[in-house]
């Protein structure tokens, strides 16, 4: 309940409903766009100075490679259940989606752990970074596998074969995509934010609280309200999707959840660290994957993996998921 009166929570609410009661209301898209460079470059900051203050340790280590496994599982668990129900290539996309992750999710989560008490690493900002690319490479290898056997059987001739497969081999290769994923523009701020708030340390932790203290929490509301608008566009397409895609987009986040708190306890995570590692792993991405997926899987309906992402999964983390994650994680590990 403490998170639904948040008034950055109230203002996601109040866009959501405006925008279903198809008000003008509207944030230019600019504006938005400087709100979420704004976030990252605090997130950015904020997992620096924290990361200056603890030090690269084992536990770090450690977590880190907790939060690259569940890059690796999500996606293979979402493919694996998708694959018979919808396209294949469509349940590619969808566990790109979902086994890559949201930004937006992972600050709205590390705003209520700070307002609840809870100190978590600097370097789960890292491990962010590091979940964003794994699913992508293993939708466009999947794709491509996918469009090979679709032209192995057929019996056509070389040249048509050919033309299949140039349709596929057109897109991004796998070094392109690393290459994107790590120096597109968002998380290159973020990655930059980070080295400066690392190397600047406690004096520039301080020369920078105005910023990226004292105005995050109204910038994170701004931005909510406009994520709130955005849901209320995309939920009629989220709404047309399949039963087991709905299912999948409102269940399997709780049970990427459920395995990250699993690895957590083995790996005797902190419980703030294993709340964020389970928020990162329920989050689906709705800004990188959709951008790389459109060139790299064509064959993908962009309404279905963009639609559930934003229309179902992620007003449920907001909501829902954050609170319940962080409080499962405290009775599990605390």
């Amino acid at each position: 309940m403490q998170n639904l009166l948040d008034p950055a929570i109230l203002f996601f609410v109040f866009g959501v409903l405006a925008g279903a009661l198809r008000s003008n209301l509207d944030i230019p898209p600019a504006i938005s766009k400087f709100l979420s460079l704004y976030l990252l470059m605090a997130l950015g900051l904020k997992g620096g100075f924290a990361l200056a203050k603890s030090g690269l340790t084992p536990s770090v280590a450690v977590a880190l490679l907790a939060a690259i496994a569940m890059a690796f599982i999500v996606p293979m668990l979402g493919y694996a259940f998708l694959k018979n129900r919808v396209s294949r290539f469509d349940a590619a996309a969808v566990a790109a989606a979902y086994g890559s992750v949201s930004a937006v999710t992972f600050v709205t989560a590390m705003q209520y752990l700070e307002t609840v008490g809870l100190s978590f690493g600097g370097h789960m900002a890292v491990a962010m970074v590091l979940m964003e690319s794994p699913a992508i490479i293993m939708a466009v290898l999947l794709a491509n596998t996918l469009r090979h056997a679709q032209t192995v059987p057929t019996g056509a001739s070389h040249g048509s074969g050919t033309a299949v497969l140039g349709a596929g081999g057109g897109g991004p290769s796998i070094g392109r995509i690393l290459h994107e994923s790590f120096t597109d523009g968002a998380h290159l701020l973020l990655l930059g934010a980070m080295a400066v708030g690392f190397l600047s340390g406690d004096a520039g932790k301080a020369m920078m609280q105005p910023f990226s203290g004292d105005l995050f929490k109204g910038m994170l509301a701004f931005f909510l309200l406009d994520m709130g608008l955005m849901v209320a566009k995309n939920f009629a397409d989220a709404r047309k999707a399949s039963p087991a895609l709905i299912g999948y987009a409102a269940i399997g986040p709780v049970i990427h959840a459920g395995i990250a708190l699993a690895l957590s306890w083995a790996l005797s995570l902190p419980v703030a660290d294993a709340a964020l590692l389970m928020v990162l792993s329920a989050s689906a991405s709705y800004i990188v994957v959709p951008a790389v997926l459109r060139y790299a899987i064509p064959e993908a309906n962009p309404a279905i993996y963009f639609g559930l992402s934003l229309g179902i999964t992620f007003p449920l983390n907001i909501l829902i998921g954050i609170p319940l994650y962080t409080s499962v994680a405290q009775s599990v590990l605390g």
